[in-house]
């Protein structure tokens, strides 16, 4: 692996372990050149993802672009690191899973917001004013109301 400082290409690895749930490797690696620490990750990749965005360009699945997308929605929200890994890694497993190689930028962001939906509602909003692509206020509240149990329901009558 080469050095990230000085681009060596024989650095050490120190230590190895299992994260995410055991379905990576992180890896602590030393450069002897530089003296330098760094961090890896390995995972396993059941298959290469291409993906078609809307206007129909194809694009190669980047897990860090869906990682970074995923962190912002979840910035400041209190869940822990490591649960947000293992929800990135489950969503990535469950694209690989579909068994097609082509997914089209929907059903990605169909499928992170069915994710944010069930752990945490304000980064399932955070997410859904991007990808949705909200204009006004107004968008937030129609969609906030549509997440809302109708209040006429909830009433007891009498």
């Amino acid at each position: 692996m080469r050095c990230p400082f000085c681009g060596n290409i024989d650095s050490q690895v120190k230590d190895s372990r299992p994260a995410e749930d055991h379905v990576a490797i992180r890896r602590r690696r030393f450069c002897p050149a530089c003296g330098g620490r760094f961090t890896t990750y390995e995972r396993v990749q059941l298959r290469d993802l291409v993906v078609i965005k809307t206007n129909g360009r194809r694009e190669d699945f980047d897990r860090d672009k869906l990682e970074r997308s995923i962190r912002i929605a979840l910035q400041k929200r209190p869940l822990d690191p490591e649960r947000i890994d293992q929800m990135i890694s489950g969503i990535v497993r469950r694209l690989e899973s579909l068994g097609e190689t082509d997914i089209a930028s929907k059903q990605i962001g169909e499928i992170v917001m069915e994710t944010l939906a069930r752990i945490d509602t304000v980064a399932y909003v955070r997410f859904a004013s991007v990808y949705k692509n909200f204009q006004e206020a107004d968008d937030f509240d129609k969609f906030v109301s549509e997440l809302r149990p109708d209040k006429d329901k909830a009433k007891p009558e009498g």
